[in-house]
């Protein structure tokens, strides 16, 4: 059954029941967002002022996350969304509208100036902490615009956070600018790092392009390996969402070391070491600075 049957279907026995529920109190305010990364966000911002739901989870792949009617429930409640957008959500243009939402869309990515990878426009655009900013502020708009009257803390909170992205940020710079040149070329699963890549002075290579749902031809994957052989590369990498096989081919094929897993398009479960979008870029850069940070054995 296609996701446009099955959420139609879900929604035939509750849309009146939707239909008549009024507008939300303001401390009954529901915001959705689309992935866990942008819902820690949108969190941080409203504190307890509006309750909020994800609908990608934790160590789940939005690339290709089919919505359940459950998730159509939630955004047909919804007072605020936010979306990623540049792309990222494949899916929530069909699901919005197909929920009968009258909710507000916000896109968090309002003003990011786009990364192109391959000719494609790269939608991990929180994989730079001054875009993280920007998600933020955008953020604390939006909410200011559906609750007014709490305009003032959105934009305090929004201020402290930004805070502490800033000066994270810098922390990242410094760091990696001490990187000598042959130790900046890693490898990942999937091409969601051109954004840290471009703001931080790295290279990263993958087999798989920006969206996880592409399968690598034999060929592609046979010139990256033969690239690595000849240009080498400081060491490779596994990602939450995806499976490691393809990783772990490489570097039995090319002999170069698995450094850690990064967290890419989503968060970690709890208990985890990414429980928050701040948690996911201080393991991520402690994990590229272990490996990267190693002296070349050849």
């Amino acid at each position: 059954m296609t996701l446009l049957k099955t959420l139609a279907a879900g929604f035939a026995a509750t849309s009146l029941a939707f239909a008549a529920l009024p507008a939300a109190a303001h401390d009954d305010v529901k915001v959705v967002a689309s992935f866990s990364i942008l819902g820690d966000m949108v969190e941080q911002v409203v504190g307890d002022y509006a309750s909020v739901t994800t609908i990608v989870g934790p160590d789940a792949d939005a690339h290709v996350y089919q919505p359940s009617v459950a998730d159509a429930k939630a955004v047909a409640q919804a007072d605020v969304i936010f979306v990623n957008g540049l792309g990222f959500e494949t899916w929530s243009d069909t699901l919005i509208k197909e929920s009968g939402t009258e909710a507000t869309v916000f896109v968090a990515t309002e003003g990011v100036t786009p990364v192109k990878v391959d000719g494609e426009t790269d939608p991990h655009a929180w994989n730079s902490l001054t875009n993280g900013a920007i998600y933020v502020r955008n953020i604390a708009d939006a909410m200011g615009k559906a609750l007014p009257e709490h305009a003032d803390d959105f934009t305090a909170n929004a201020d402290a956070y930004i805070a502490r992205l800033e000066a994270l940020d810098k922390e990242t710079r410094k760091k990696l600018a001490a990187l000598p040149e042959d130790r900046r070329t890693v490898v990942t699963a999937h091409d969601a790092f051109g954004y840290l890549a471009d703001a931080y002075g790295l290279t990263f290579l993958a087999p798989v392009g920006i969206d996880t749902e592409a399968e690598p031809s034999a060929r592609d994957l046979a010139v990256l390996i033969a690239q690595l052989k000849e240009q080498g590369a400081a060491a490779l990498f596994v990602e939450n969402i995806t499976s490691p096989a393809l990783v772990q081919q490489i570097s039995d094929e090319t002999g170069i070391e698995i450094g850690g897993r990064l967290f890419s398009d989503a968060l970690s479960e709890r208990g985890g070491p990414a429980t928050s979008y701040e948690a996911m870029f201080q393991h991520n850069l402690g994990t590229l600075l272990e490996a990267l940070g190693k002296e070349n054995a050849s």
